[in-house]
C-alpha cells in the first residue's frame, strides 16, 4: 500500500481542522465600551468613552494564543459628556477630525498568562499614528446567553497610552500625557 496519499490526506485533514479551530464572535455594540481617563491639571480625573462600536474576535477556545481581535470605530463617536469638550477634541488642537477618521486595533499576538487571563499585543492606530500596545485582558465569562440563546463571551481589558505618542499632546504635561484605558466588551458567536 502506498502511504504517501494516506499521509497527505491526514496532513490536509489536520491542517483543515486546525485552520478552523477559531470561531468568529462579533462584538455586541450595546454592551461594549472603551472608557479612558486622564489627569486634568492635578485637580480632577476626566473621563470620556467610546461605545456602540463594531469588532470581531476569532476565538480559539482550545488554544487561546491562536485567537485574534479586530476593532474599529469613528473617532468622532467619542463621548465626553460635555459638547464643548467634544468639539475641542475634534478640533485642530487634537484630532483635527474629519468624517470617516477611524480608531483601529488589530491584535498581533496573545500570551496566555492564566486560566482566564492574557496579554493581547496589537497595533493601535489613533490620529493617523500606529503604535504597538499591550492589553491586560481577562475573560469574564463564556456560555449560552440566557436571552439570545447563543454562545456569548465577555472580556475586560486595560492598558495605558501616551497622548504625545499619537500627536495629541496639547497642554502636556499640565494635562496628563498618560491616558488609562478600560475596555469591557461582550461578543456573540457569529451566525
Amino acid at each position: 500500500m502506498n502511504m504517501k496519499p494516506v499521509i497527505l490526506a491526514a496532513a490536509l485533514a489536520l491542517g483543515a481542522s486546525s485552520s478552523f479551530a477559531a470561531e468568529k464572535y462579533v462584538l455586541d455594540p450595546s454592551h461594549s465600551q472603551i472608557v479612558f481617563t486622564y489627569n486634568h491639571l492635578g485637580f480632577s480625573t476626566t473621563t470620556s468613552m467610546f461605545s456602540g462600536f463594531d469588532g470581531e474576535i476569532m476565538l480559539d477556545e482550545a488554544e487561546p494564543a491562536n485567537s485574534s481581535v479586530s476593532v474599529s470605530f469613528p473617532v468622532m463617536d467619542m463621548i465626553t459628556g460635555w459638547d464643548p469638550r467634544s468639539e475641542h477634541f475634534m478640533s485642530a488642537d487634537f484630532f483635527g477630525a474629519k468624517e470617516g477618521d477611524m480608531v483601529t486595533f488589530q491584535s498581533t499576538g496573545i500570551e496566555v498568562t492564566g486560566d482566564n487571563t492574557g496579554l493581547i499585543t496589537g497595533d493601535l492606530t489613533l490620529n493617523g499614528v500606529t503604535k504597538s500596545v499591550v492589553l491586560d485582558a481577562k475573560l469574564n465569562q463564556m456560555g449560552e446567553h440566557p436571552m439570545a440563546n447563543k454562545p456569548w463571551a465577555g472580556f475586560d481589558a486595560t492598558t495605558t497610552v501616551s497622548r504625545t505618542d499619537y500627536n495629541l499632546g496639547k497642554f502636556a504635561p499640565f494635562i496628563g500625557d498618560e491616558v488609562k484605558i478600560n475596555i469591557s466588551v461582550e461578543a456573540m458567536k457569529a451566525e
